[in-house]
């Protein structure tokens, strides 16, 4: 998939960025097509080669009519938290690098519920605010909405999943 100078793209675990430019540069002493990113968020830059851009998981915006579905995953109530917190970590760590939003706010959710029973470990508290970043950063590029306007209605759906949970989240 080829994208386009100043196209915003996501750049999985860093964010919504732009593409500013496309140039020819040398990398392991070959000539290569790369895209330069600007990550919105803290104003980085980030070089990606176009032939591994797809390896990567660099990838449009998610569309505005899938944004939705975002919001059904984050106030479903359906968790799936590993047991112990390291297979926790394991499983939500390869959904996070998978770069989908839906699989982030699959982690978003499972860490809100987790944070409200007990605290997180450092590490989780990372990933957890991370999600949360992709999350709204996205949603609010996509709706061209305010970030803080998106916040809220993700603590809302947040919460309402953990009231669809009668169980008090303890079964599947």
């Amino acid at each position: 998939m080829g994208f386009k100078i100043g196209e915003k793209v996501v750049y999985p675990n860093h964010g919504v960025g732009v593409v500013e430019t496309i140039q020819e540069s040398l990398l392991d002493g070959t000539s290569h097509h790369v895209y330069q990113l600007r990550i919105l968020g803290n104003n980085s830059r980030v070089t990606v080669p176009v032939g591994n851009s797809e390896r990567v998981g660099l990838r449009p915006l998610t569309r505005r009519q899938e944004v939705a579905g975002i919001f059904r995953v984050l106030q479903d109530g359906i968790l799936d938290p590993a047991t112990d917190w390291k297979g926790r970590y394991k499983q939500n760590l390869d959904k996070m690098k998978s770069g989908r939003l839906t699989e982030i706010a699959g982690v978003l959710k499972n860490l809100s519920w987790c944070q409200k029973r007990k605290s997180l470990s450092f590490r989780e508290k990372k990933m957890y605010e991370r999600a949360r970043y992709l999350i709204i950063s996205e949603i609010a590029q996509v709706n061209g909405l305010p970030e803080d306007e998106v916040e809220g209605e993700v603590e809302k759906a947040l919460s309402r999943s953990a009231s669809r949970r009668p169980d008090g989240g303890t079964n599947h």
